[in-house]
């Protein structure tokens, strides 16, 4: 081979040398912008969900969209603007609150801070007795007082439902749950209705009278006891003007006060109930202190009584249902305690002065003109 060919092939080589490793060097180049280009995507991405996240933080606070997850789910307690929140596990618990904006004493707010000490997550709706939505829901569920707490059937999933199902009052479709506020000791703001006068109902004066005393009464009851005279006074004042219906509720703490109310009825049966209702208040203390029932036996006597068929009546409990039905219905008015008297369309509760009474009656009165005069 001559010198020539052996430079030329030598400088073909070398090029071809420079040429692979320009290769190699632009491969190397090639793979570290990519590497770096995934380095800078994934700070892109971190960064922009770090600063989204405050975005959406910040954008639901100034939106009153609520604290963000992110801080829910770190604290059981953290306070907000002037308000501190805590966590809890039960749900939302809704419920329909109705009352009636001209009744002062139907003010529920009192009632609702009670019931959240129980139910912390509850979620009340204040609705118009007078509104449409208000009468369909009071018609619906037979609500007969004011304020009137409604709940919805998500009430079943909270702890105090479970502890205490028996104060709650649930509709054929268990979809709705009414709280009985008698109860749980909270007081009657206004009454929708009044209790229903029937045939079996004892009733004393003219029946025809254009005012009604309903009383929720117990025997046993001492300010029963006092209210009694009183109740009579008005019958002799307002002759003609007023009649008296008497109902039982036999208080659970009184022993006796079941068989004197049944005593009464069987008094009552031979229209002898106020002579009889007088001397077992007169008597109150003697036969309180006893069992069974010689001694209101014996008061038939006094009474003047056929005490064959008083004794029959007494002995059978003739008169049980109507004791127990008297006592339901005063439950379902929202009354636990006695004495409470219905005075047409007033609530009379405890052992009221006879003025007190008296002025009422004049009221009620006085209403029964006005609307005959408008007639």
């Amino acid at each position: 081979m001559s010198e020539e060919s052996m430079k030329e092939n030598k400088k073909v080589s070398v090029q071809k040398e420079k040429t692979e490793e320009n290769a190699t060097k632009e491969n190397v180049l090639k793979e570290e912008g990519s590497f770096l280009k995934n380095i800078v995507s994934v700070l892109i991405i971190v960064t922009g969900l770090f600063f989204g996240s405050i975005f959406v933080d910040i954008t639901q606070l100034i939106s009153g969209q609520g604290i963000s997850q992110k801080i829910l789910g770190e604290s059981d307690v953290f306070e907000s603007g002037e308000k501190t929140w805590v966590a809890f596990d039960e749900s939302i618990v809704h419920v329909s609150v109705l009352t009636d904006e001209e009744c002062q004493e139907c003010d529920p707010s009192q009632a609702l801070l009670f019931l959240r000490r129980y139910m912390p997550t509850m979620l009340a709706k204040e609705i118009s007795a007078n509104s449409d939505e208000g009468k369909k829901l009071i018609e619906q569920e037979k609500v007969k007082t004011l304020p009137a707490f409604v709940f919805d059937a998500d009430v079943m999933e909270s702890s105090f439902y479970l502890q205490a199902a028996q104060l709650f009052q649930a509709n054929e479709a268990k979809t709705l749950f009414t709280l009985d506020i008698a109860q749980l000791g909270l007081s009657v703001g206004k009454y929708l209705v009044l209790p229903e006068i029937k045939e079996s109902d004892i009733i004393v004066g003219d029946k025809n009278a254009p005012v009604t005393l309903v009383e929720f009464s117990d025997f046993e009851c001492p300010y029963c006891r006092v209210l009694h005279p009183t109740i009579g006074q008005a019958l002799e004042e307002f002759d003609g003007k007023v009649r008296f219906v008497y109902k039982h509720l036999p208080l659970s703490f009184h022993p006796q006060a079941e068989n004197a109310a049944l005593a009464s009825e069987c008094a009552n049966e031979q229209d002898k109930f106020m002579e009889y209702a007088d001397i077992l208040f007169e008597k109150q203390e003697e036969w309180s202190g006893t069992e069974g029932t010689s001694l209101f036996k014996r008061y038939a006597t006094t009474a003047r009584l056929n005490t064959k068929e008083f004794n029959i009546c007494l002995d059978s409990q003739r008169y049980k249902e109507k004791v127990s039905s008297d006592a339901q219905e005063a439950q379902e008015f929202g009354i636990s305690g006695t004495p409470g008297m219905f005075v047409g369309g007033q609530f009379l509760g405890g052992a009221a002065q006879y003025e007190t009474l008296q002025a009422m009656i004049v009221s009620e009165l006085e209403k029964v003109n006005g609307e005959q005069q408008s007639e």
